[in-house]
């Protein structure tokens, strides 16, 4: 073989990832499709898992019912003390526990869910449930984004004023917004109002640091080039500061968007139960877990949907901004 013949080996690791669009979305695609066909691999076929046995025919034996899940071990007991009593054996085909649905269970019970009316009149309904908490973080976001992004950007901009404020921010974030529920509950009493409170404890703090560090990224250039030419104070982070850093403040947004939406089921078990939340351990209290998987699906579902939405409005709104890998 000639020296210098020899194909050089693929980078594999701190190599810059370069993707085609066809790449990117192969690989999306991939991402969503192996964590299913696990779940369908654990699912349906009884060689991976199937530690159960659900019951079809009890046989003769008294504690046994159709319907019910039974250790395969005893099962295979049951089975070989009743061949022995020359009895008729129990039957069962292999299953999972019960917390487990298959996909197409919780497809179907995603669909029913959300088209089909119950037949009982007060049914806790997947659509109402999942409103109620889009208005509980629409809310709470809301009013932490009025608090949080003005002084997080006054932060980033003023030296005095994050000092001032971020070693305090810097511990009130590292305690758990949950802990303030039972307050919250005192001040604004047992419905929507300490659940948005919690929302807004929950993302507030982060929001301030987040923001603060984003706009001291501002190129310090610009920042001598506007006072230069006269901006001060308040007019040089109206005019300067803010056009620069807000394409990378609406990212910092989306992403805090997301905290708020995993304080969502902590924030809902205060008070009185509402929301998706309540929905969820209704369904679980009655062993329904494929309603339960259905619930967590939508959240996902609807998270990831609102997160591709305001990408696709960021593009437009700030087309001079490096698009995202």
């Amino acid at each position: 073989m000639i020296a210098g013949s020899a194909k050089p080996a693929r980078i594999w690791l701190g190599a810059p990832g370069s993707y085609s669009a066809r790449k990117r979305l192969t690989l999306t695609f991939l991402s969503f499709l192996l964590p299913l066909l696990l779940w369908c691999a654990v699912s349906y076929l009884p060689f991976v898992w199937h530690p159960l046995v659900l019951i079809s025919d009890p046989g003769q034996v008294s504690y046994l019912q159709k319907g019910m899940r039974l250790d395969r071990k005893i099962f295979n007991d049951e089975v070989a003390n009743a061949h022995a009593a020359s009895e008729p054996p129990p039957q069962g085909t292999p299953s999972n526990p019960v917390y487990l649905p298959a996909p197409g269970e919780v497809l179907r019970a995603l669909w029913t869910g959300m088209f089909t009316k119950p037949a009982e009149r007060d049914a806790i309904r997947l659509p109402q449930s999942l409103w109620h908490s889009i208005q509980i973080i629409f809310w709470g976001f809301l009013i932490s984004s009025a608090v949080g992004v003005p002084l997080g950007v006054l932060c980033g901009a003023q030296p005095t004023l994050a000092r001032l404020t971020e070693p305090f921010i810097e511990f009130v974030r590292y305690m758990p917004a949950p802990a303030f529920g039972a307050l919250m509950v005192a001040i604004l009493g047992i419905y929507d109002g300490p659940k948005i409170a919690i929302i807004i404890i929950g993302t507030l703090f982060q929001q301030i640091l987040v923001i603060a560090n984003t706009t001291r990224r501002v190129d310090p250039l610009l920042v001598e080039a506007a006072l230069t030419m006269g901006s001060r104070n308040l007019r040089l982070v109206r005019r300067v500061i803010v056009p620069a850093v807000l394409p990378q403040l609406y990212r910092d947004q989306r992403i805090l968007l997301g905290w708020a939406w995993t304080y969502l089921i902590v924030a809902e078990l205060i008070g009185t139960s509402s929301g998706i939340t309540f929905f969820i351990t209704q369904q679980a209290r009655y062993q329904h877990f494929d309603n339960v998987y259905a619930a967590i699906l939508v959240i996902g579902i609807v998270g990831s949907a609102t997160d591709i939405v305001l990408a696709l409005i960021g593009r437009r709104l700030f087309p001079y901004a490096k698009a995202e890998s």
